[in-house]
C-alpha cells in the first residue's frame, strides 16, 4: 500500500521528517524516500533507498546531514521509487503518492501520443509516480492539474507535493480510499497517512482530509485549495488489517474497531474452547474483544518475534512471503498442548500462512484449533489500492474453490458472497476441512461495517462484495 509523511516548519523539519516518516513503515516494504527543500538556498535535497532486506531507519540515519530546510516530504513506498523532482511551467515540485492506477498502460500510451516522455523507470515500466506528475502539469495550477488526476485515472491516489516556495500541497484520493489527516504543533503543520505518526513528535491531530479535498501547508496554517466531495469509498481494510493500532481514520480507532469485531463474534459463537488468541499482529486486536465477549481468558499462544521480522504481504515472491510468515512467528508449547484453542486472524488471502500455522499448532498439541477471522471472505481481487501482492483473483482460495465447484470461477458469486447461503457455507467448510480445522467461522459484513461506524455507502467492501465503483 504505502504511506507517506509531510512537515512544514518555522525550524528545520529533518528529525520530524525523518520519525513522521518511519512511523508509516508497517505500510510497505519496497523503498523509502525523503525530500526537502532550502528556500535560501533554493534547493531540493532528494534520496531513496531499497527497503526489501533492511529498514527505514538503517538507510536514512547516516545520511541525515544532507537534509536541509524548514519543509519536507517522505514516503514509503510499497510500489516505485519515490520521491521524484519535477520542473514544469508550474514551478519545481517534489511529489509522492499512494496510489494504484488500473489504467495505467492506456494514460501512459496517450501521453507518448502526444510527444511526452517518461525518465523514471521502475523495474523496467513507467513510474506511477512520475505518470501522476505529468497529469498534474498538464493544468494551468496544482489544483486543475490534481483535478486532472482525479478525473483520469482508475484506481486511487493520494499524494503530496512539496513546492518550491516551501509549502506543502496534500491531496486526497477523490473518493478518500486513502486516508490523509492534518496534524499542527507550536511552529508546524504535518500531513501523514497514520495519525500514529503524531504523539511522539508532539503534534495534535486537527483534521481528516475529505475526499478529494486538498489544501497547502504552511508552517502558520493550512489553506483550503479544493473542498471535499460528498461521496466517499474509503478502505475498510484500513481498519482489518493496515492500520497501526493506534491510527484513526474518519474518526474511529483501530483497535477500537478490531475489539468491536471480536466481541460481536465471541457473543454470538457457541463454540466450546479453552481460551482466544490472537495471530499477529492485527489478530490480537480482535482476539481481545472476542475474549470479552465470549467469556474466556485471552492467551498469547502465538508471539511475533519483533526485533527482525516484517510483515509478511510484502515480499515480492511468494516463496519469501511464505518463509517469513512462517519465521516471524513463534509458538508457545506451553500454552497449546492438550487445549481447545480459538485463534483470530485478520484475513485469509491464499491459505498459505493459514495452513502453515495450523500444521504447528497441532505438532505443538493442541487438541481442537478454530479459527475466526475479522472481515468476509475476499472473493474479489482489490482494483483499488494494493492490499496484497496478489496478481489475480485465482490467488484468492475463495475464487480456486468456487472453481473447483462451479468449473468456473466467475461463476454464481453473488451466492457465495452471501453469508449462511448453502454455497457460502460449502465454501467455508471446504477451507476448513482442508487446513484441518476444528471450526472456521468470518465475520459478516454487516457486523464489519457496524464496528467501523460508518454508513456503508461511504466505505469500499469491493473485496468482500464486488461492489464500489471508480
Amino acid at each position: 500500500m504505502g504511506g507517506f509523511f509531510g512537515t512544514v516548519s518555522t525550524v528545520n523539519c529533518v528529525a520530524d521528517l525523518f520519525y513522521g516518516t518511519d512511523y508509516n513503515s508497517h505500510l510497505g516494504t519496497k523503498r523509502g524516500g525523503l525530500a526537502t527543500y532550502d528556500v535560501e538556498k533554493e534547493a531540493f535535497a532528494r534520496s531513496i533507498h531499497n527497503l526489501e532486506s533492511t529498514y527505514f531507519r538503517t538507510k536514512f540515519e547516516d545520511e541525515l546531514d544532507k537534509f536541509k530546510g524548514n519543509s519536507g516530504i517522505g514516503i514509503i513506498s510499497d510500489t516505485d521509487p519515490q520521491p521524484i523532482i519535477i520542473n514544469s511551467h508550474l514551478g519545481r515540485f517534489a511529489i509522492v503518492t499512494v496510489a494504484k492506477i488500473v489504467n495505467m498502460d492506456e494514460i501512459e500510451a496517450e501521453l507518448l501520443s502526444q510527444n511526452m516522455h517518461f525518465a523514471e523507470l521502475s523495474s523496467g515500466k513507467t513510474n506511477q509516480t512520475e505518470l501522476i506528475s505529468l497529469l498534474i502539469i498538464q493544468g494551468k495550477n496544482f489544483v486543475e492539474g490534481i483535478e486532472n488526476v482525479y478525473n483520469r485515472i482508475k484506481g486511487s491516489c493520494s499524494m503530496l507535493l512539496l513546492t518550491e516556495d516551501g509549502s506543502i500541497i496534500a491531496a486526497r484520493d477523490k473518493l478518500g480510499r486513502t486516508p490523509i489527516v492534518i496534524g499542527r504543533k507550536e511552529g508546524a503543520y504535518a500531513a501523514t497517512s497514520e495519525s500514529s505518526s503524531f504523539p511522539n513528535l508532539g503534534y495534535e491531530m486537527e483534521r481528516y482530509l475529505g475526499p478529494g479535498e486538498i489544501v497547502r501547508l504552511t508552517a502558520n496554517g493550512v489553506e483550503q485549495m479544493r473542498k471535499p466531495q460528498e461521496d466517499m469509498q474509503i478502505c475498510a481494510f484500513l481498519w482489518v488489517y493496515y492500520g497501526f493500532p493506534t491510527s484513526c481514520y474518519e474518526g474511529r480507532n483501530v483497535e477500537d474497531v478490531r475489539f468491536a469485531c471480536g466481541v460481536k463474534m465471541g457473543e454470538k459463537d457457541n463454540s466450546e474452547v479453552d481460551c482466544a488468541c490472537g495471530i499477529p499482529d492485527s489478530g490480537v486486536g480482535m482476539a481481545l474483544g472476542y475474549a470479552k465477549g465470549k467469556g474466556v481468558p485471552y492467551h498469547r499462544a502465538i508471539s511475533k518475534y519483533t526485533p527482525t521480522w516484517p510483515r509478511s504481504f510484502t515480499p515480492s515472491k511468494q516463496e519469501m512471503r511464505t518463509l517469513v510468515a512462517k519465521m516471524k512467528l513463534i509458538p508457545n508449547r506451553a500454552l497449546l498442548e492438550g487445549k481447545r484453542l480459538l485463534f483470530c486472524d485478520d484475513s485469509i488471502v491464499r491459505g498459505t500462512q493459514l495452513r502453515d500455522n495450523v500444521k504447528v499448532l497441532y505438532e505443538y498439541g493442541a487438541k481442537e484449533v478454530h479459527i475466526r477471522v475479522a472481515c468476509p471472505p475476499l472473493v474479489y481481487a482489490c482494483p483499488y489500492v494494493g492490499f496484497t501482492a496478489s496478481k489475480s483473483h485465482m490467488e484468492l482460495i475463495t475464487r480456486r474453490i468456487i472453481k473447483e465447484l462451479e468449473g468456473d470461477s466467475d461463476k454464481n458469486l453473488e451466492k457465495y458472497i452471501i453469508s449462511g447461503s448453502p454455497e457460502y457455507e460449502k465454501m467455508i467448510s471446504i477451507i476448513a476441512e482442508r487446513f484441518g480445522l476444528t471450526s472456521l467461522k468470518f465475520n459478516t459484513l454487516e457486523t464489519l461495517i457496524e464496528a467501523i461506524g460508518l454508513p456503508k455507502c461511504k466505505v469500499c467492501t469491493h473485496c468482500f462484495d464486488g461492489s464500489s465503483y471508480f
